[in-house]
Parts: structure tokens; sequence; C-alpha cells
């Protein structure tokens, strides 16, 4: 059997509320994607949250993905299933950085490390991500869409 069904289910959109569901469910990694001085992408995995409708990551102030986002807030995300029969959501928005005393960062590194790694791992590993220079990403969503069942 090569894995695909007998019934077809046609590929569909999301609405709004279903791709902020897919985003936020399960330990889906975000792929974002910034734009370079010289005009080349970079794109760079990330662990992610939702606040709201806000996406919220953090970088270090010296990595390329911190410098480009200072440079130009503009951003866009892109997450997937990687599960037949494929799903996708892709985010566009502009980013907010802020700088937050690493006892206020610990907050938030907690609640992104509580969606990735076994809850005996979250305090050590939010604390080993809120340091000094690393920066609090708000990515304000001014576009989203994904599509449902791409390969079915």
């Amino acid at each position: 059997m090569n894995g695909y069904s007998k019934v077809k289910k046609p590929m569909r959109p999301f609405s709004r509320e279903e791709c902020l569901q897919f985003i936020s469910e399960g330990c889906k990694t975000g792929k974002v994607a910034t734009v370079r001085k010289d005009g080349r992408p970079h794109v760079a995995p990330i662990w992610f949250i939702l606040d709201g409708e806000v996406l919220v990551f953090t970088t270090h102030e010296d990595t390329l993905k911190g410098r480009t986002l200072k440079r130009d807030p503009r951003a866009m995300l892109s997450v997937d299933n990687e599960v037949f029969p494929f799903d996708f959501v892709l985010v566009e928005g502009v980013a907010t950085l802020e700088r937050l005393l690493p006892r206020s960062l610990v907050r938030w590194t907690a609640k992104i490390a509580a969606r990735y790694v076994p809850k005996e791992y979250v305090e050590s590993t939010a604390e080993r991500n809120a340091v000094d220079g690393e920066l609090l990403v708000r990515l304000e969503i001014s576009k989203m869409t994904g599509m449902a069942d791409v390969a079915s």
C-alpha cells in the first residue's frame, strides 16, 4: 500500500480559527524567515507559543535572526504537519523585540519550553534560555493562510 487512502478528501483552506488552533497544538516547530541586509532570505527553526493572536518566541540579539529582525521587523513563519495527508499554515507579520531582564524573561521561556520539552526539563530549559542578550520576540500576525489535507 502506498499510504494513500482510497477515499480522497479535497485539499481545503483553513479558516483563521483553524490556523490558530493548528499552530498552537502539539509541539510543531516553526520556521521563521527574515531578510538579510543584502536581501538574501534567512530561515531558522524556532520554538514558539501564541499569546492571544500574537506569536511569541525568543532569540539572542547576536544571532542572524536577531540582527535581521532589529533591522527589518517583517517576518514570515511556516508551520507544517509532516505526516500524511499534510497540512500547513503560513503567518506573516511584524515583530517587536523586547529586552527583558532574565528574571522577567524566564516566565516566557518557561511557557515556551513547556510546549516542547518533558515536564522535568522545563525549569532548566527556561533558565538556560533566559539569559542576558536574549530577546522576547512578539510577531503581530497581519496575514495567515493554511491548507488542510494537501496530499489526500
